[in-house]
């Protein structure tokens, strides 16, 4: 191997340790059921909904919005209300608890 090679990777390793890792909030979508809207019920409405959950150290959301659409309103905010009220595992940030934002993908299946 080349010398500039073996210390570019050397210099993007040690660069690398500068910036802060952080590891987003996480919640058991499981645990966090969200109650099948009836209009959608009835409509046979399904779809996938992509959301952003600001997380607290304590676990708590301060903040959420739909980053994508199931394709359907009521799909939407019966996912987005049913996990802001879940308790997340909070992120953390080099290795302390700290406030994220983490994604969390939701599916309404019939």
């Amino acid at each position: 191997m080349n010398k500039r090679f073996i210390g570019f990777i050397a210099a993007t390793l040690v660069s690398g340790a500068a910036f802060g890792v952080e590891v987003p909030a996480s919640v058991d979508a499981r645990k966090c059921k969200a109650d099948y809207p009836k209009a959608s019920l009835l409509n046979e409405e399904q779809g996938a909904v992509t959301m952003a959950f600001l997380v607290s150290p304590g676990g708590d959301v301060l903040d959420s919005k739909v980053e994508k659409s199931s394709g359907y309103k009521n799909l939407d905010k019966a996912a987005l209300k049913a996990l802001t009220s879940c308790k997340f595992k909070p992120g953390t940030r080099d290795g302390a608890v700290a406030q994220t934002w983490t994604k969390v993908d939701y599916v309404w299946s019939l």
